[in-house]
């Protein structure tokens, strides 16, 4: 089509500027100092470890009446 030439070039003009300036705010910005990784969290895992027993007590299905519980009941 005519003009896509000219597109073409704006686009890469457009896409070089952009490069520079990305370039010189890289260079401008200082590195932060990592952060301290955080102890694990006693409430975090207490509500995981809870989540996962209720999925399982759900998950496993109720013994029937006069059936004889398996471990799966005891749990």
């Amino acid at each position: 089509m005519y003009g896509d030439d000219i597109h073409l070039r704006l686009h890469r003009i457009r896409a070089e500027r952009l490069r520079r300036e990305a370039l010189r705010a890289r260079a401008r910005h200082r590195p932060r100092p990592p952060r301290r990784s955080r102890p694990p969290r006693r409430l975090r895992s207490r509500l995981g470890w809870t989540l996962v027993e209720v999925g399982l007590r759900l998950a496993t299905p109720r013994p029937r009446p006069g059936q004889q519980p398996g471990l799966a009941a005891r749990l």
